[in-house]
């Protein structure tokens, strides 16, 4: 186990009903006048955004929206709201939605706590550790963003999905209920388990040897939400079902799981230019390449490989033939995620990236990366350009 720090202040008020605090949470963390940020009607249609309205108002607090946010958020949405804010005397965002939302408020805070444009950040041009404060009321159980210190937006010329990371952008509160993600479609409720599943393997696809402790975590979180998705698929108000997805969305990306290690994160990146490129669901993605990572770079540790099979997916570990165990563990990945409706293939996500498409996205990646990608076995430009032809 490596040198360490872990930082994860997120207030997570968890159970039913709990959207009714927010008005209080708000007021406590100094909020006056609040954006509430949220993607489609849905949140009107179910009623919820009308118990935050009223939630903020009980509380004193005065408010303005900010609708439209869409999957694989856009540059130019955090842009009008940091000049709503700004007109409006906004001082604290409150994120009402998943993933996508919360970084639409991330953005948007740290805009207005910055002389700098967004992109500054997103281009690596520029750090800091100034953003305005966050809150968020989850319904849905997939980016973990609602405790993590990462945000990752579109800027839509050039199509580039890019991140930035600081813990100044954790979230003050997290109001997790997990009745608000039942009207969830289950190809949304399949893609949001495989980015949970996906930030808890990028982390637990190491080199870094005597890491047990933090393997059975994140053991734990993998074979919970293996079954936790498809019971929510089968039935979408399996309440336990639907809180062990929320609560491991959260595990799964605020760090905890890789303390201790060196993580990958070569999947993610390879998936967000397929996002940017292609506008695709950030989970579905992730299990269209990750099958072709796997088997590009399993050989790197067959070992770390065969200990997934079999502590994840039961698979009987062929002793004498440790490939053969890791081959079939991510095998029997693959036929998870056919269970719950993601595909293994981009062909199989609905995309048929031409070679000079293919050849633009490797190079994307390793401007992100700086030369290379990953870490469990860096990825060159060639080696991503096979990793996504074998994807096809």
């Amino acid at each position: 186990m490596i040198n360490f720090e872990y930082h994860s202040p997120t207030k997570v008020i968890f159970g039913k009903d709990t959207e009714t605090k927010v008005g209080e949470e708000v007021k406590a963390w100094g909020g006056h006048k609040v954006m509430v940020v949220y993607g489609s009607g849905h949140v009107k249609k179910t009623g919820l955004l009308d118990r935050v309205h009223k939630s903020l108002t009980d509380a004193g607090l005065s408010y303005v929206d900010l609708g439209g946010v869409v999957p694989n958020p856009l540059l130019g949405l955090v842009k009008e709201g940091t000049r709503i804010a700004k007109a409006e005397g906004v001082d604290f965002l409150l994120a009402v939605g998943g993933g996508s939302v919360i970084d639409t408020a991330k953005g948007i805070g740290y805009s207005l706590a910055n002389d700098f444009e967004l992109e500054e950040l997103l281009m690596k041009r520029k750090t800091t550790d100034k953003i305005a404060p966050i809150g968020s009321v989850l319904t849905i159980a997939a980016a973990g963003s609602e405790t993590s210190n990462s945000m990752v937006i579109t800027i839509e010329d050039g199509g580039l999905k890019r991140s930035y990371n600081h813990d100044c952008a954790r979230p003050k509160f997290a109001i997790m209920n997990p009745e608000l993600t039942y009207t969830l479609p289950a190809y949304q409720t399949a893609s949001g388990a495989s980015d949970i599943m996906m930030h808890t393997m990028e982390r637990y696809f190491t080199n870094t040897p005597n890491v047990e402790l933090v393997d059975r975590i994140a053991e734990g979180i993998l074979v919970s939400v293996r079954e936790a998705a498809k019971a929510a698929i089968k039935n979408s108000e399996d309440y336990e079902a639907r809180a062990t997805l929320m609560w491991a969305g959260s595990l799964s990306h605020n760090g905890l799981t890789g303390t201790g290690r060196v993580t990958d994160f070569a999947t993610h990146k390879l998936e967000h230019e397929l996002g940017g490129m292609f506008n695709v669901a950030h989970g579905a993605g992730l299990c269209a390449v990750w099958g072709s990572w796997a088997r590009y770079v399993y050989k790197t540790n067959p070992a770390r490989f065969a200990q997934f099979a079999v502590k994840v997916f039961d698979v009987p570990e062929n002793f004498h033939d440790l490939e053969a165990t890791a081959l079939a563990g991510i095998e029997a990945w693959e036929n998870w995620c056919h269970q719950i409706g993601m595909p293994i293939s981009m062909a199989e996500l609905g995309i048929d990236p031409t070679d000079a498409q293919v050849e633009d996205m490797a190079e994307k990646c390793m401007q992100v990366g700086g030369g290379s990608i990953g870490f469990f076995q860096p990825l060159y430009k060639d080696d991503v350009i096979k990793i996504y032809q074998n994807a096809r």
